[in-house]
């Protein structure tokens, strides 16, 4: 057997551990769907005029801010889900970073980023602190 022909065969190996990883993990898929889906249903409402007079705090609100607070709700609920369920378990940090920025850039519009700022940088240090002090080994 040649070179080529080796990690060609190899090659197709990893692509079909990487089709499995998908077939045991549906979790991402669905996220990700549920994300695509509240995005198009906030903007449709959006753009049928639904959320013209809407204020909060005496804020006009966008239908991306709802758009990208909904985004890291579900994200928050992937979160929560790999932590609770042992057949998702996997780790999150990154996940939950992720989450923490869709929900900043959605209330950044509506609090202000004025607050938003030295939260988020609060909500890393905390994390690195816990990191810290919860590493195992």
């Amino acid at each position: 057997m040649s070179d080529r022909e080796y990690h060609g065969k190899e090659d197709e190996k990893q692509a079909e551990k990487g089709d499995e990883k998908w077939h045991r993990d549906p979790l991402s898929a669905i996220v990700w769907a549920a994300i695509l889906i509240w995005i198009g249903v906030v903007l449709l409402i959006g753009n049928m005029g639904l959320l013209d007079n809407l204020s909060i705090l005496g804020r006009r609100v966008e239908a991306w801010s709802f758009g990208f607070l909904g985004a890291g709700a579900i994200v928050l609920l992937e979160v929560v889900v790999r932590l609770l369920v042992p057949a998702y378990r996997r780790a999150v940090g990154g996940t939950l970073v992720f989450a923490a920025i869709l929900l900043g850039v959605g209330l950044g519009e509506i609090v202000g980023w004025v607050v938003i700022g030295p939260l988020v940088l609060i909500a890393l240090g905390v994390s690195v602190l816990l990191r810290g002090l919860f590493r195992r080994g």
